[in-house]
C-alpha cells in the first residue's frame, strides 16, 4: 500500500483547513483525531474523494506515513501536546519529524525541541497565522527547530504558504528550537496592539464626531484603499463588520456586540516574555490589560454609577480631525511595531537564535492577520540595514515621527477631552518621546530614590556639555553611592 506524504492530528476547523490545503497543493495525507466520529465526519464529508486517509489510531496512523515519517501536531497548546508527542515517541523511527503547528509557548517548544533531540527525532515549533481562511488559501508559516527538519518540509511549506504580491511565499526558517513559536507569539502581540489601536480610534470617533457605524465603516473601507499607508487586513474587516446589522434587531451589529473581549494567552506570554527580557512594549501591554478590563464587565458598571468622568464635546472641524486621526494611527502602529521588533531582537540574542528580522516582517505580508502595505517599507529598512537599533530609527519612519507626533499628540487630547481612554494610542505616543530622550529626568529622581532609601548605587553623567554621556573610566560605567544619612553626605564611588 502506497504511503502517505505527511500526516496531521487534531481535525479542528484549523486541521481539517490545513488538510484540504496541503492536498490541493499535490500532497496525500494521512489524518487522525482523537474522537474517531470526527474523523469520520471529515472523511465522508469535506475529504471525500481526496488523497486524505482517515485513520482510527495513532498506530494506523504512523505506519500510514511514508520514512521519514512527517506529522502536524494542530491542537490545543500545553498538556495535549505533551500527551500527543509523548504517545508518539515509542511508534517513531529515528530521523521522524513532528511539527507543533499550535499556539504552543515557546519555551514548552524549547523543552520538546531538546528532549527529542536527544532521542534522535526531529522536531518543528510552527506559528501559523491567517485563522481559518489562511488555513484553507494560505496562511503566514513561522518555523523554528532543527534545520534539517525544516529542510525535510521547506517545499511543502512553501507551496501551502500564502504568497505576497510579488510572489514570495509568506515562509521562511525562523531559527532553532523555540525560534518559530516565539516570532508568532510576538505577532500575536502586535495583533493585540493593532485591534486595540483600531478600537481606540472608533470610541474617539463616535464620542468626538457623534458618528453612526456606518459613518465609520466608510472611513475605514476609505483608509484600506489601494495607496493608503492604512492599507491592512485589520483596517477591511474592522469597515466590513461594522456595515453588519443585527438580524434580528436590525441595528448595527457593533452596537449590540457586548464590550466584552476574550484572549487565549499569547498576548499575556508576550508581556510576561518583555519583563524576562526588560524590553518596554508600552502599547502592546496597555492592549492585553484593556481586554482584561474589558472582562470585568460588572466592576465597570458598578463603579462607573459612583465615578463622573470628565467629558466635553468636541467643537472642532470633522475632516481635519480625521486626517489627524488617519496619521495618529499611522504612527501608533509603527510605534507599536517597533516595540514588537526590539522584543524579537532581544530574544535574538538571548537564546542565540540570530533572526533574521526583514525576513520575518516579509513573511507577514500576506496570509496572516497582521498583514498590512507598510510591512514592504518595513522589511525594506531590515534589508536596508539589519542592525537597526530601532525600527523608528529607519529614515523613513524617522520621517513619520517628525510630521506625524503632533497628530498623535492632538488625537490624545482630544480623546481625553471627550472622555475616551486611549492607552494604546498614548503609550505608542511616550514610548516615542522616551526613545528620543537623551536624559530621562524621571530615571534620574529615580535612581537617587532608590540609593537614599536601599544604597543601591547611581551612575553619573560626565558633564552638563553633553548629558547623554555616562562617567567612564578605564572603559567601564561607574557607579557611585551617596551617604545620605550624614550631614556632609560624603560620596563614594562603588568598586565591584
Amino acid at each position: 500500500m502506497k504511503k502517505q506524504n505527511i500526516g496531521l492530528i487534531g481535525l479542528g476547523v484549523m486541521g481539517e483547513n490545513l488538510t484540504l490545503n496541503m492536498e490541493d497543493k499535490g500532497y496525500s495525507v494521512a489524518v487522525y483525531n482523537r474522537t474517531s466520529s470526527k474523523t469520520e465526519d471529515f472523511a465522508h464529508g469535506l475529504a471525500k474523494g481526496k488523497n486524505i486517509l482517515p485513520a482510527y489510531s495513532l498506530e494506523e496512523f504512523v505506519n500510514s506515513l511514508e520514512s521519514p515519517r512527517k506529522m502536524i501536531l494542530l491542537v490545543k497548546q500545553g498538556k495535549p501536546v505533551d500527551d500527543f508527542i509523548a504517545k508518539l515517541i515509542p511508534l517513531l523511527d529515528k530521523g521522524d519529524l513532528i511539527i507543533d503547528a499550535g499556539n504552543s509557548y515557546f519555551k514548552d517548544t524549547i523543552r520538546h525541541s531538546k528532549e527529542l533531540s536527544e532521542k534522535g527525532l526531529l522536531f518543528i515549533g510552527t506559528g501559523i497565522s491567517g485563522g481559518e481562511e489562511g488555513a484553507l488559501k494560505g496562511p503566514a508559516v513561522m518555523p523554528g527547530g532543527q534545520r534539517e527538519a525544516y529542510n525535510l518540509v521547506e517545499d511543502l511549506f512553501k507551496k501551502i504558504a500564502a504568497k505576497a504580491h510579488d510572489g514570495v511565499p509568506c515562509v521562511s526558517y525562523i531559527g532553532p528550537d523555540g525560534a518559530g513559536h516565539f516570532v508568532k507569539m510576538v505577532h500575536n502581540g502586535i495583533e493585540y496592539g493593532d485591534m486595540q489601536l483600531l478600537g481606540e480610534c472608533v470610541w474617539v470617533f463616535k464620542n468626538a464626531l457623534n458618528m453612526s457605524s456606518e459613518e465609520m465603516a466608510q472611513i475605514m473601507t476609505s483608509w484600506n484603499s489601494d495607496d493608503d499607508l492604512l492599507r491592512s487586513y485589520l483596517v477591511e474587516i474592522t469597515g466590513d463588520s461594522m456595515k453588519e446589522k443585527d438580524k434580528k434587531s436590525g441595528e448595527y451589529l457593533v452596537d449590540r456586540t457586548a464590550d466584552i473581549t476574550r484572549m487565549k494567552g499569547t498576548g499575556t506570554w508576550t508581556v510576561q516574555s518583555a519583563l524576562e527580557l526588560l524590553v518596554p512594549i508600552p502599547s502592546i501591554t496597555a492592549a492585553v490589560f484593556s481586554r482584561e478590563m474589558s472582562q470585568d464587565k460588572g466592576l465597570r458598571l458598578k463603579v462607573s454609577k459612583k465615578l463622573s468622568a470628565f467629558k466635553e464635546k468636541y467643537v472642532g472641524e470633522k475632516e481635519q480631525f480625521i486626517q489627524i486621526a488617519h496619521d495618529a494611527l499611522y504612527l501608533a502602529k509603527v510605534s507599536s511595531y517597533a516595540q514588537g521588533m526590539a522584543l524579537l531582537q532581544a530574544a535574538s540574542k538571548e537564546y542565540n537564535w540570530d533572526l533574521n528580522l526583514g525576513e520575518i516582517v516579509q513573511g507577514w505580508r500576506s496570509g496572516c492577520i497582521i498583514r498590512a502595505q507598510f510591512l514592504d517599507e518595513v522589511t525594506k529598512a531590515y534589508k536596508e540595514n539589519p542592525e537597526l537599533p530601532n525600527l523608528l530609527f529607519a529614515p523613513r519612519f524617522a520621517e513619520a515621527v517628525k510630521y506625524k507626533l503632533k497628530k498623535l499628540a492632538n488625537f490624545i487630547d482630544v480623546a481625553h477631552w471627550v472622555g475616551v481612554p486611549v492607552p494604546a494610542m498614548s503609550n505608542a505616543y511616550d514610548y516615542i518621546l522616551q526613545l528620543a530622550s537623551p536624559v530621562m529626568i524621571s530615571a534620574q529622581v529615580s535612581a537617587l530614590q532608590r540609593d537614599y532609601f536601599g544604597a543601591h548605587g547611581y551612575f553619573k553623567l560626565e558633564g552638563l556639555d553633553n548629558p547623554a554621556v555616562m562617567t567612564t573610566k578605564e572603559g567601564k560605567i561607574r557607579e557611585f553611592h551617596t551617604e545620605w544619612m550624614l550631614p556632609e553626605r560624603p560620596e563614594e564611588e562603588v568598586t565591584k
